[in-house]
């Protein structure tokens, strides 16, 4: 069954509104089957909860795409532990050390596969990382 999140009074971390005629995006999309449920995430942004831009030089202190994951994982029963795929799309390549040592905080316990690539830019002017990630429990 496939259940798409809907971004509502329920959600502290609603998905932005991307720039252009794209409209919303759907933040993510559970499918159950079986036993089991498969969460895919949209692509999360650095971003606070009233929509600003995190700046790059704040990733290594303040990841707020975790705390926005985070939430949308635990109404699910899932976790960080949870994950089994990560794509991470990096705008300036210097700063995946910075970025490196936050995602391993948060991956401590787990492995998830994972892609990254660099981009010239995202959905959001002055983002500097978007990472999309895949849970199944």
């Amino acid at each position: 069954m496939l259940n798409p999140l809907r971004n509502n009074e329920e959600d502290p971390h609603p998905a932005a509104e991307p720039p252009g005629p794209a409209g919303r995006v759907q933040p993510g999309l559970l499918v159950e089957h079986g036993g089991s449920s498969t969460l895919y995430l949209t692509g999360q942004l650095a971003v606070d909860p009233e929509g600003k831009v995190v700046a790059r030089s704040t990733l290594r202190r303040r990841p707020s795409m975790s705390s926005a994951s985070s939430a949308r994982f635990s109404r699910r029963g899932m976790d960080f532990g949870d994950v089994v795929k990560v794509d991470t799309f990096l705008t300036h390549m210097p700063d995946f050390e910075k970025f490196s040592a936050v995602r391993n905080r948060f991956f401590a316990d787990s492995r998830p596969v994972s892609t990254l690539l660099e981009v010239k830019g995202l959905a959001r002017e002055g983002c500097c990382v978007e990472i999309e990630v895949t849970a199944v429990k």
